[in-house]
């Protein structure tokens, strides 16, 4: 069970890297101030597979309107995604995404929007930066010098998801074996010099929650992990990049209440000082983190 000791006891042994400050920036002159206030990141999937429904959209027009009610909910990003990352999803291949993304992006920005685009596909992120993306949200491991370049010719943010495995569709057994937010601030450290040199100076780094490995499958394993990696996010600030958390559901806890979940998880990722919340209930977690701020 979640304590107050324990609380204690992780600010205690790691209370240098809670004091760490990070780079803000601007997106489309829309200024983002990470260390004096989080921001939100709504979700719009294009995939029928997805299976928060709330969150679907299979017209440009639905999506389009989405994206602008999650803007007046408070959401300062929308992130759109063309594949489902289940595990049993239909795969989209490069000119599939490109079909479905490219009249969004390009409906979102006209109407205002600032626009994320997930995807693991080179391919699909230069046609969406070409589209008047803002944010790259890459759910790959093995990002490279040309990706990176091309990211910063569009004075575009990136997304850098910790994976283990090439990309979100293609996990195994996630490693446990050692501590794992030290592993993540290793592995985005690489990514991190990559990117910089290649100026890219606008980064998020993303633990990388909600991806189905194997061995995540039991709920109480996942979500002890997931509970563990928010309250440690602090930790990875101390690479000098805010931190981005996609909230989890735990369905096999919420049940009928399932869309309460990513509030709940909001709690735990504002403790471990999450500077981006991706969510599908921008609504509710705009409320619990205002209420946060009362204290």
């Amino acid at each position: 069970m979640l304590t107050l000791d324990y609380l204690a006891a992780l600010l205690d042994a790691h209370r240098s890297a809670a004091e760490s400050r990070v780079k803000e920036f601007s997106l489309a002159g829309q200024h983002f101030g990470f260390n004096s206030e989080r921001a939100l990141m709504g979700v719009i999937n294009l995939s029928p597979d997805s299976w928060y429904r709330e969150s679907v959209c299979l017209s440009v027009e639905s999506a389009i309107h989405r994206g602008s009610v999650l803007q007046a909910q408070g959401a300062r990003i929308v992130d759109v995604g063309a594949e489902s990352t289940l595990a049993k999803a239909e795969r989209i291949d490069e000119a599939g995404q490109k079909s479905q993304l490219l009249p969004v992006v390009q409906g979102l920005r006209q109407s205002g929007v600032l626009v994320s685009v997930e995807t693991y596909r080179p391919g699909v992120a230069r046609a969406c930066l070409e589209a008047g993306a803002n944010v790259l949200n890459l759910t790959s491991s093995g990002p490279d010098d040309e990706l990176f370049r091309m990211v910063a010719a569009h004075d575009a943010a990136v997304i850098l998801c910790y994976v283990q495995g090439e990309n979100v569709r293609e996990v195994g057994e996630f490693d446990f074996s050692a501590d794992i937010v030290g592993r993540m601030h290793e592995y985005f450290g690489r990514l991190i010099e990559l990117a910089t040199r290649n100026r890219v100076e606008k980064i998020l780094l993303d633990p990388g929650l909600g991806f189905y490995y194997r061995n995540l499958q039991d709920s109480a394993v996942r979500v002890r992990h997931q509970m563990t990696v928010f309250l440690n996010s602090f930790r990875l600030r101390s690479l000098g990049f805010p931190i981005c958390h996609a909230l989890p559901h735990a369905f096999e806890f919420f049940g009928e209440e399932v869309r309460c979940a990513e509030p709940f998880f909001a709690v735990l990722a504002a403790l471990g000082k999450t500077d981006l919340f991706r969510t599908h209930e921008v609504a509710r977690t705009r409320a619990v983190l205002e209420t946060l701020k009362v204290f």
